[in-house]
């Protein structure tokens, strides 16, 4: 699989770009967290907006079955979580992205770029900060 493409970072968060045949976002904390309830709640609160955020806007541009948000960290103990697009005829459907391929297909959806560039002026300004 591809590196994941920054997109947005503040001071706290980032959100990354998963590159899939899916709209796929990650959301990460700066800071290294193994579990959600070591997360500052003042963090956590932009986590929950950005994930209401993001949701929404999927649901309104592309028109899914179904949002999946997951939060694992089994590989990576830094929690962090995924906002994915899920449709009927994904490959993976209904498996979880990581789950057993179900088939071959070729989903044609509306473009990816004109959703980020949509959903960049929602999210809060982002900083420049080093990495």
């Amino acid at each position: 699989m591809p590196a994941a493409k920054p997109f947005w970072k503040n001071e706290v968060l980032k959100i990354e770009i998963e590159e899939s045949e899916i709209p796929w976002l990650k959301i990460f904390t700066r800071g290294v967290y193994r579990e959600m309830s070591e997360v500052p709640l003042d963090i956590r609160v932009e986590i929950y907006t950005l994930l209401d955020l993001i949701e929404r806007e999927m649901l309104s541009y592309y028109k899914p079955t179904k949002i999946n948000i997951a939060s694992f960290g089994n590989y990576m103990p830094h929690v962090h979580w995924h906002i994915m697009a899920r449709f009927e005829k994904d490959s993976h459907y209904p498996e979880p992205m990581w789950g057993t391929k179900q088939r071959e297909v070729k989903l044609s959806l509306p473009s990816f770029t004109l959703f980020l560039e949509q959903l960049y002026p929602l999210l809060p300004p982002e900083k420049q900060l080093p990495d």
